[in-house]
């Protein structure tokens, strides 16, 4: 009995829980917890983010950790607050800098001097890594200056001076510094998502303008473009969220929120990382129901059912001037689509009569002639002057993308 009641008071002992180990206060691990606990101090000073192109961007598109990583997205309300006093569209400094660097676009020259500028020519360029730590508010431009800057900008896509790519690739850095400086400031104001709306414009009708580009590195400003496009609407639809006011509706808002849906056409079907469905549990009723939306939804649609004949249709007669930018580097492909259809379903002894062709695809004869022979497809005129596609053709290929883009006749918005 005494030997079991020894046995139970060690099993008793060692039920009971161990005084915990008092920390190991070296200095290595004292300064290591130290440098842990800077990351996560309260203090605005000495929290330090890197400041991408759209800071507000919201964190539904992409997670936390993904954003952080590319740089591109940052959460604005634990950035520090501050209020900028540039009263220039390029600090002095910065202007100084890059006048001893020679490093002056041609719309910054004074008089043509590549080491010689002024304030009313110069515009802070965009940086892509900045520590708030290192900002100085003299560097940063207030609100008025960014929009009297970003009407600038905007001013210079009518210059003749110099080719559309040469005007783009300056307003493109340009406005990406404009939108860095709203996200330092945390600025998330109607102003705010005015100023976003035409930047966001800036980009769709770029989209229309490169297509007639032939620069042969046009392909990868494209697509810059369009990724810049996808930041700056993801940054837009946070700010109308931000502004909602029970169940009011931006006056744009429901053609600038089609324009995602329209983004799905391309060969990505998640543009901001979010599944289409997904996405319309956060858009509000009144805009489900819009006619801008509803318009992009059937596009979409009948994009992805093949059916040529109501995607041209409703495009004609639907499509705002922004939505067939979007729109109009897949016309080609649904034409391509309807010259292979007409061609493998047509009767051989029966060619097709271009005249009826034209109408159904929208486009001025002589425009079809030329997409015929670039999908492979032979045309040719009889006696009385009639143009007409032979039909069961074994030539027939895709147009390549890229290739030359069409007028579309009977756009109701140019009318």
């Amino acid at each position: 009995p005494k030997k079991r009641d020894q046995q139970a008071s060690a099993m008793e002992r060692s039920r009971r829980p161990r005084p915990r180990q008092p920390p190991n206060l070296s200095s290595s691990s004292l300064s290591s917890t130290h440098s842990r606990s800077q990351k996560f101090t309260t203090n605005p000073t000495k929290n330090v983010k890197s400041l991408d192109t759209d800071l507000d961007a919201p964190d539904r598109f992409k997670s936390g950790r993904d954003a952080q990583a590319e740089g591109d997205v940052v959460d604005s309300h634990s950035l520090p607050t501050l209020v900028g006093t540039c009263p220039f569209m390029c600090p002095a400094g910065e202007r100084a800098q890059r006048e001893r660097l020679r490093d002056l676009a041609v719309f910054e020259r004074l008089n043509g001097n590549p080491r010689k500028t002024s304030p009313g020519l110069a515009v802070k360029k965009f940086c892509r890594t900045i520590s708030i730590k290192d900002v100085q508010l003299s560097d940063v431009r207030p609100l008025p200056v960014l929009e009297d800057t970003l009407d600038y900008l905007l001013s210079l896509l009518d210059s003749t001076e110099h080719s559309f790519e040469v005007v783009h690739d300056f307003i493109f850095d340009r406005t990406r510094s404009i939108r860095q400086d709203l996200s330092m400031q945390n600025i998330i104001n109607e102003k705010a998502i005015y100023m976003y709306e035409k930047m966001v414009q800036f980009h769709v009708t770029s989209c229309h303008k490169l297509q007639s580009c032939r620069d042969p590195n046009i392909s990868s400003v494209h697509y810059l473009n369009m990724e810049q496009l996808t930041k700056a609407l993801a940054s837009l639809f946070n700010l109308y969220d931000a502004n909602r006011n029970y169940d009011y509706i931006y006056e744009n808002e429901a053609e600038f929120r089609s324009f995602y849906v329209l983004l799905h056409l391309g060969p990505n079907s998640q543009p901001m990382g979010e599944s289409l469905s997904l996405w319309f549990r956060h858009v509000p009723v009144p805009i489900i129901n819009s006619k801008e939306m509803c318009f992009a939804r059937k596009i979409l649609r009948f994009f992805r059912m093949g059916n040529y004949i109501r995607f041209l249709s409703i495009t004609a007669s639907e499509a705002s001037h922004l939505q067939y930018c979007i729109i109009e580097p897949y016309v080609s492909e649904v034409r391509g689509l309807a010259l292979s259809c007409i061609n493998n379903g047509g009767y051989k002894l029966h060619p097709y009569p271009l005249a009826h062709l034209s109408k159904l695809l929208m486009m001025k004869e002589s425009d079809l002639v030329s997409f015929c022979n670039a999908c492979g497809l032979e045309t040719y005129i009889d006696e009385v002057g009639n143009k007409f596609l032979p039909t069961k053709q074994t030539t027939f290929c895709c147009p390549k993308g890229g290739s030359q883009s069409y007028g579309f006749t009977g756009l109701e918005f140019e009318r």
